[in-house]
């Protein structure tokens, strides 16, 4: 399976602006730039569609995980953070609220943390992950 992005970037670092798209045509020439990557532009920007990528993979992933428990989410809420600091992303922090009624705490506590360390979006990443799990009944 191969995935498919793309990039269009005009102009410096700090006065360009380019697109951002994808093969399924979900994101098209959406737009970035250095304002929003690094102050308060409208658009989108790498780190924010890493979080976005790393809190959708995750979901699946805690899906699976509680499928071999024999769980079933009524609903999974992930929240992913991307720190950047000196031009390296150091660190994501996933907040997940899952409603799972029934749920026996210790079966949901381990799925989350195999779902954190085998979903292949946080294999990828040489980053501390850290990740705050409740659950709702």
């Amino acid at each position: 399976m191969v995935r498919k992005g793309s990039a269009v970037w005009k102009g410096n670092l700090k006065e360009g602006n380019g697109t951002v798209s994808t093969e399924s045509g979900v994101l098209s020439e959406s737009q970035y730039s250095f304002k929003t990557r690094f102050e308060d532009g409208i658009g989108t920007n790498p780190e924010e569609l890493l979080a976005a990528a790393h809190a959708a993979c995750f979901s699946m992933a805690l899906s699976n995980q509680l499928s071999t428990v024999g769980l079933t989410a009524e609903s999974i809420e992930t929240t992913a953070s991307a720190t950047m600091e000196n031009l390296t992303i150091t660190k994501f922090h996933l907040d997940l609220v899952a409603t799972i009624p029934g749920a026996d705490p210790e079966k949901f506590d381990a799925a989350a943390k195999a779902a954190k360390e085998g979903c292949p979006v946080s294999r990828l990443f040489n980053a501390e992950i850290t990740l705050d799990a409740k659950l709702k009944a």
